[in-house]
This record gives C-alpha cells, structure tokens and sequence, in this order.
C-alpha cells in the first residue's frame, strides 16, 4: 500500500495546509536528502502530525481514525499485546465478525499486519492514525484489565465472597474447588500473562484492609497494576498454590513453591513465595526466562579496560572470578554471559544453582535441593568428581562453599561465582570472614566484579547542562577531575572539553514511557587482584585501602561507571544516586 508522492504533494498544496513558498522550500530540501515530503514538512513544523495522517490516508484511500476519546472493548484491545502495541505502533479497536480493525502510523509494516493475522485468525483492516490516538489507547491496556477483573468478580460474586473466619475454616477440598474455578483460572492466567507482556520481573500480590493490590516490578521499580475486590484474594492464592504444589490449608506458615508455563514457544519458570500478614496472605512470584539469551558483556554495560580484565581472566585455565553485589543486581546474568562465551565443545562445564535461571546447552546444571540434602556443598563436592574444566557455583554463602570453590580452582578448575557485598574490594574481608585463608585468596582470585542495575532513558530525553551549583554538588560525591580524566581516556570526550561543556540527559515522561525509561543497564567496578593487591592482602590491609590502590591501578569505580553512563546519555544522574544510595 505505498503512497504516491506525486499525489500527496498535490493534495497537501490543494488543501492548503502549507503555503507554497514553504513547501518549496521542504521540498528541495526532501530532494537532496533523498527524504518523503511529508517527513520533511512534519520536523519542520510546517504540517501537524494529524494533517499530514489524514492527507495519507484521503491519497491510499483508507478511512483515518481518531481514537484519542474512545473506550475500547479489552476483549478486542487484547488481541494484540501490549509490547507489540507499543513497539510497533499499531492498536486493535474494532472488530466485526472475522475481521478486526487496526490504526497504524504506517500501514506498510506489512510483516506486523502479517503476524496479527497469523495470531488472530482474523482479517486485518489496516487503518491510519497518529501518534496522539496510539498513546491514548495504550494507556487503556492498564485500565481495561483492572475493569475487566473487576467485572468477572462481579458476576461471580458468589465464588469470591468470603469472610474472614469462613476462610480460616475452608477444607482443602473446598479451596480447591476455589482454585480451579473458571473465573479465578481466567484472572490468574490474566495477571501473568500481562506482567509477561510488560516485562515485569516480580509480581506482587497483596491484601490490604479492604483491597487488594497487584503490583509489578518493572526495570527494578514497583508500578501499582491494578486494585481489585479483597474477595478475590483467597481464590487468587489458591489457584497460585495448586499451580506451584503448595499446601492450600496451610495459611500460619510461609511456603515457596515453582511452576512453569511455555508462551510463544518460551520456557517461562516462575518461583512463588507466599508470607502470613495480617490482612492475608501476600504473594510474591519471581518470573525468570529460562531460555533467555542474546546477552554479551557490553549489552550488560562493560567497557574499557574493566571489559579487557573480564576476558583476560577468562582465558585462564584456573582461579576465581567473582561477581558481587546485593540480590537483584544482575550477577547471575553476569556469569551466565561469562559462561556463553567459555561454552565451547572442547570444555566440560558444570554447575551448581540456586535456582537455575537459563537453561544453557551443553552446560551440565544441578538445582540445590536442601529439603534433600543436595546443599551448595554438597553439589559442589560432587561436582569436582564430574571431571569439569569450568565450574559456576551460584553463590558463595557459607565456610564449607567457599572452602570447596577455592579448592577447586586450586586444583586446575576456573570457578565462577557469586558473593553478597557492596563493593568488588569488600569481597575479600567477606571470603577472610567465612575462613578463606588470605594466602588462599591471593592464590585463586582472580577478578572482583561489583555492580548494580540502573534504568535505561528512552530515545525521547532532553539534553541539559550542568548549573555551576550542580557541578560543586557533583563534586562532593565523585572526583571530578579524575572522572574528566576517565573520560578523556576512553575519547568520550574531547581533550578541552570542561564539566559545564558537557551534555547530560534528563527522562521525559510520556503515555507510551510512564517513566521516561525503557530496561535496564550495570554500573560496575572491575577490580583485579594485581601483585601489589596481593601484598596488601597478605599484610592485613583494609578494604579503603585496596579500593584506593585498585583506583590507582585504573579500576573505575561502580558511581564512577554511573557518571560515565550518564555522559554517554544511557541513564540519568538521579537514576545513578538512587542506585548508590541503596
């Protein structure tokens, strides 16, 4: 369905929407940089985004469709998730028997209209649109989901309605029966399913006095997803129980669980944690892609010389490469990435996980089981008999863990793993504490990495600068002047250039990006432990101590990374302060 440039010149200056001068100019201007008329006139201001929609839909001879008030039917809405909505501009509003209506901000993304089709099982009717009527429809997914729970609770009233001693004395029998009831299966699957959509990590399920809120964390930030009737609690719960073999009568005591479900040919696991409050129950499921992947070391956000100590330390035949930091900062990600690309067919790989996260080909996995006795420990120790060359052990918690991985990587093993701390260098007083000789330290480690997620700026930021005030506030938390230098030696910036010079960014919000955020990034610090590190290590020296001397040695620091992230336009200054900060 390709425009005739010729026609839309015509009607644009027919319509009188831009005065000929002005469209002589833009046009001269579409011809030298070899560019549509109408892009041309639109970054210009010359012509509305509305105007010039609607002149190409009178020249394709398709209807234009202004959606801005319309309440869509979430039936109708659904048909085509929310990702896809906003990713490629394009909306359900209308359907008629076996077709469905769809506006578009181009209605030649033939592939897109391809895959409605093939998922729908309906005939499309591409419709054109702007930007305005896609972002007021996106905005309905949320709501649209909330009424459309709250209306099956509704109807079904009689399945919900439950007081508070009626549920204490319901039989296992009867919560079952509450479980697999049509409408709590249909609002269960709904809530996973857009959390899915939304690329939430965690799903929060929590019962207030008179309410109950869902809540979903996306990039690291909790959002309010909808507020349903409390009636629907219980039922919730049940149906979340039996899927991950929980008991249902047991209400006094905590209980995790797990499930899996495959959508759109993914493996998706879920783990489920249930806690006794007050109100009820509050349930929490972690969503983990089992078969994720596509992640390299500088999608992650390393670079520089911490990227080029990463690699030389995985070229190593033995020793410890440890990455640190507090739950939900990416270091599982960091070693399965580290993984992938020691994952060769020359190589035997084994590991020990708590729980397995992606599931790697060729790469031997075994998920601790303490219920059984199969502990951290007592997986590793069967591992070293396994013959592997590359170990990768989840985390590093206790004495007998860390006695074991640094014994293995003493014996000709590269071991990979995790340890709790706030910095690369406060990983070694951590090992010393659980009873790591440090001669043993110097003997295996390798390379500390720390790190910490921050949310990514969506294409659409504002470039500021920074205030004389803002600058003298930069510099009581980072040492501007070795930051400047930092920079200068990676080229991100010039030679001359000084910190009022340099552009910073700002998210703007917006209906499509509430935030001004779309995914997430690392900060980190790579701190490698050189000969001098090592002596400091044998001689008692302080975590502050080995910190200022990796500096030294050119390690960047983790709100180091931050400021240069932020420079580089990937995230924001406050973004980079709130991770720190916690």
């Amino acid at each position: 369905m390709q425009i005739d440039e010729e026609q839309l010149k015509k009607h644009i200056l027919d319509s009188g929407l831009v005065s000929r001068s002005d469209f002589n100019e833009s046009e001269k201007k579409a011809e030298s940089k070899k560019q549509k008329i109408g892009n041309i006139l639109l970054s210009e201001g010359k012509i509305s985004e509305s105007d010039l929609k609607r002149t190409e839909a009178f020249v394709l001879g398709i209807p234009f469709v202004n959606l801005a008030n319309e309440k869509i039917d979430f039936s109708v809405l659904s048909l085509i998730p929310e990702p896809i909505a906003r990713n490629d501009n394009i909306v359900a509003y209308k359907k008629v028997d076996n077709t469905l209506e769809v506006a578009m901000l181009d209605v030649d993304d033939l592939p897109v209209i391809d895959f409605i089709k093939k998922r729908s099982g309906l005939k499309i009717l591409p419709r054109l649109t702007d930007t305005f009527s896609i972002k007021a429809v996106l905005v309905q997914y949320r709501k649209s989901l909330q009424a459309e729970f709250q209306n099956i609770i509704q109807k079904e009233s009689n399945s919900f309605e439950t007081s508070p001693n009626e549920e204490g004395e319901k039989s296992e029998k009867e919560l079952k029966e509450m479980a697999e009831d049509l409408p709590v299966v249909k609002i269960v699957d709904s809530l996973i399913d857009h959390a899915i959509l939304q690329n939430a990590s965690d799903i929060h399920i929590e019962p207030g006095e008179k309410d109950l809120t869902v809540r979903y964390r996306i990039d690291g930030i909790l959002h309010d997803a909808m507020v349903l009737d409390k009636n629907a609690g219980a039922g919730i719960t049940a149906r979340i129980k039996v899927l991950s073999n929980l008991k249902l009568d047991e209400k006094r005591l905590p209980q995790d669980g797990r499930f899996k479900k495959e959508q759109d040919g993914e493996k998706i696991s879920f783990r489920v944690s249930t806690l006794p409050t007050f109100f009820g129950e509050k349930t929490v499921m972690r969503i983990l892609k089992e078969n994720a992947h596509g992640f390299s070391l500088e999608s992650l956000g390393f670079h520089g010389e911490g990227l080029e100590r990463i690699h030389n330390s995985l070229t190593q035949k033995t020793g410890m490469v440890l990455a640190t930091g507090p739950t939900g900062s990416g270091k599982t990600t960091t070693l399965y990435t580290m993984l992938d690309i020691l994952n060769k067919p020359e190589v035997n790989i084994s590991t020990v996980e708590d729980p397995i996260e992606y599931q790697m080909p060729r790469v031997n996995q075994t998920q601790v089981k303490p219920e059984i006795g199969l502990s951290f420990a007592n997986g590793l120790r069967s591992l070293l008999r396994q013959d592997p060359d590359i170990i990768m052990v989840g985390e590093i918690r206790d004495r007998e863990t860390a006695g074991l991985a640094v014994n293995a990587s003493l014996t000709g093993h590269l071991v990979l793993s995790t340890i709790h701390t706030n910095s690369a260098a406060g990983a070694i007083p951590r090992l010393i504490d659980m009873g790591v000789e440090p001669f043993l330290i110097t003997a295996t480690v390798k390379t500390i990495i720390a790190q910490r997620l921050v949310r990514r700026l969506t294409p659409n930021k504002e470039k500021y600068f920074l205030s004389p005030a803002e600058i003298k506030s930069l510099a009581k938390i980072v040492d501007l002047d070795r930051m400047l230098g930092l920079l200068k030696d990676e080229k991100i910036v010039g030679a001359k250039d000084t910190w009022d010079k340099i552009p910073f960014y700002r998210a703007v919000k917006s209906a499509e990006y509430e935030d001004g955020y779309l995914g997430r990034v690392g900060m980190h610090e790579v701190l490698k432990v050189t000969s001098t590190i090592k002596e400091m290590i044998i001689s008692g020296k302080s975590q502050d101590d080995i910190e200022i001397q990796a500096k030294k040695e050119g390690m960047m620091t983790m709100l180091e990374d931050g400021v240069y992230q932020t420079v580089l336009g990937v995230t924001t200054l406050e973004e980079v302060f709130r991770v720190v900060s916690e």
